[in-house]
């Protein structure tokens, strides 16, 4: 019995190093980013979903020893809300009553990644499923946005509403990438991506004004793309 496991395992071994071959290839993917929100700190912080693109290049050695470098691009555009109570003797508020002030940002941003992972496939016939994981740098640069303040008495029934330009900075994060799929080779030198890569990393700080949920979020990426065997 342990002789054949033994020698299970063995052919298993000689499958996969026949089965596959090394491969360089370059791709362009496009894919939706569905992103989670995120709330700390009194802030909340709504990411809306984009669509993006993505290029690689990746080399496969063996079974076991791949790499590729990644570098994509979406719109990452960001809802900010914050409330705070202020002392009855500042601003609007009057001497027998504290305020309340709640301050909505919506900011435009791009989101620029670049990843480098460890790729793990194995070749059957004319398919090449694979797993992926690795790190990156993760740019939110803001491309412009509003601030608008409402404040209110709470024994006060009106309210001010003020808007201006929102101030903003890039954000830097460090992010984990890991993920799955399928290429499926069409013709001798082009296939078929089918994959999904998922994002862990901090939420971005786009805001001089007040800090960001400074929790973790993920971010989904179901994608399609051509791929070039080089």
């Amino acid at each position: 019995m342990r002789a054949r496991i033994y020698l299970s395992i063995a052919f298993l071994f000689s499958f996969l190093s026949t089965a596959s071959w090394a491969q360089t290839d370059v791709a362009a993917s496009l894919y939706g980013a569905f992103n989670q929100s995120t709330s700390g700190n009194g802030i909340a912080e709504s990411p809306a979903n984009a669509a993006g693109g993505m290029f690689e290049l990746r080399h496969i050695a063996k079974p076991l020893v791949g790499y590729e470098a990644t570098y994509s691009f979406n719109r990452a555009n960001q809802k900010i809300t914050t409330s705070q109570v202020i002392p009855a003797t500042q601003g609007f508020c009057t001497d027998s009553s504290n305020c309340t002030m709640v301050t909505t940002a919506a900011i435009s941003s791009n989101a620029h990644e670049i990843t480098g992972d460890w790729v793990a496939s194995v070749k059957l016939s004319n398919l090449r499923p694979f797993a992926l994981a690795g790190v990156g740098v993760l740019l939110d640069v803001p491309t412009g946005g509003t601030e608008t303040t409402i404040q209110c008495a709470l024994l006060n029934p009106l309210c001010s509403t003020s808007t201006a330009a929102a101030q903003t900075s890039t954000s830097t994060k460090a992010v984990f990438v890991y993920g799955a799929g399928l290429d499926w080779g069409l013709l001798p030198h082009i296939g078929l991506r089918l994959q999904y890569r998922g994002n862990l990393y901090k939420a971005p700080d786009l805001l001089n004004a007040f800090s960001s949920t400074n929790a973790f979020t993920h971010t989904a990426e179901p994608m399609i793309g051509i791929y070039f065997r080089l």
